[in-house]
């Protein structure tokens, strides 16, 4: 999993036959340099005017080429550090999402299933396990919104937690995505607004920083509440589930209407870290029923001033996902060796009440075993 932070590539080992987990396996971080994610970055600004999923101008074809070979590389590290890839029957490929507009059917993950599958192939020798990508394609052609698609995996997950009334799991990474889960119900998901993206490039612009680690620049700040109602004023915030969003939906938005050029650095990074958990409070009102636990994953899960902002703002009792025996940093990259699973078995991956596709749907392209 290569996430919207583009922090690096997570990759994760789980036994699953893709509707229960039946055991974690070891989880590793690679991470990208400054000059992979500078490329990205530019790839980023280089899918704003796509309009074809398929093309790669620009900049493009060589973040997907990089992006690919470093996916490669993780896992070749990975296999010579755990001596496991002689169990491994499906890899699920996420990519990276670098374009998000299913209002007109299009998403965009760069990254070369094929060139991977013979990547991994030359280190497993034939036949290998199988490869499953593109995995948000055809929820989106279906007119849903392509995301959030761990849902699926969240339930799994729940189903072995004492909690039985309705909680709320929280993945933070560069845009914040919560799953609503009562008993066996099918879940309800979306995207709920920014979360680290937004606080990243604010610390990057500010002070060369990458991020505002374990948010000590925001907790030195004080929120500019009243930037953060103007902030709040977006019609997203209003819209019922499913929804979802591109990276960088809110950069303009935030440049135009958050004021942080004339704050401080910490009352900035402050004032964000509030709206990411402003901006999950504000779906509570659109669940069936109030939940009494929040978990949260992701990289944000490490931020404690964004942990405390949370649950202040959504009066809930916050714990991580270590602290129920899950994983913040694995969580994602274990739900798409999970998703891979489910399509290989025709699984649905989404559901009307987590993207908004009309029936549960299945996806993901197969690179079978040679």
């Amino acid at each position: 999993m290569s996430g919207t932070s583009l922090d690096g590539v997570d990759v994760a080992l789980i036994d699953t036959d893709g509707e229960a987990v039946a055991a974690f396996g070891p989880a590793s971080t690679y991470p990208y340099s400054a000059q992979d994610r500078a490329l990205f970055v530019a790839a980023l600004e280089e899918a704003r005017t796509l309009t074809d999923r398929d093309a790669r101008p620009g900049v493009l074809a060589e973040a997907e080429a990089l992006l690919t070979a470093r996916h490669a590389q993780a896992l070749d590290a990975f296999f010579a550090a755990h001596r496991q890839h002689r169990d491994v029957a499906a890899i699920g490929f996420h990519g990276q999402t670098v374009l998000h507009r299913p209002e007109i059917r299009l998403t965009v993950q760069i990254g070369d299933g094929p060139a991977l599958a013979r990547a991994v192939r030359a280190m497993t020798g034939a036949p290998g396990p199988a490869l499953v990508y593109d995995l948000r394609a055809a929820d989106v052609a279906a007119g849903g919104q392509g995301a959030p698609l761990v849902p699926v995996y969240h339930r799994a997950l729940a189903r072995g937690l004492a909690e039985k009334g309705p909680l709320l799991v929280l993945n933070l990474g560069g845009v914040a995505n919560i799953t609503y889960l009562d008993g066996d119900a099918d879940p309800i998901a979306c995207d709920t607004g920014p979360a680290n993206a937004l606080i990243d490039d604010f610390m990057q612009a500010r002070t060369g920083a990458p991020l505002d680690r374990d948010g000590a620049m925001a907790a030195a700040g004080t929120v500019d509440e009243t930037a953060l109602a103007r902030l709040l004023d977006h019609p997203f915030f209003a819209q019922r589930p499913p929804k979802s969003l591109d990276r960088n939906a809110f950069r303009a938005w935030v440049a135009e209407r958050g004021g942080l050029s004339a704050m401080s650095t910490a009352d900035g990074a402050a004032t964000l870290t509030a709206l990411t958990a402003a901006c999950v409070a504000a779906v509570l009102p659109h669940l069936p029923r109030r939940p009494g636990l929040l978990i949260a994953a992701g990289g944000g899960a490490h931020n404690p001033t964004l942990l405390r902002m949370l649950g202040e703002r959504l009066g809930l009792r916050v714990l991580t996902a270590e602290a129920v025996g899950w994983s913040s940093d694995a969580l994602e990259a274990q739900a798409f060796g999970f998703l891979a699973v489910r399509a290989l078995r025709g699984l649905p991956l989404s559901f009307p009440t987590t993207t908004g596709v009309v029936d549960p749907l299945s996806g993901g392209r197969v690179i079978a075993p040679a």
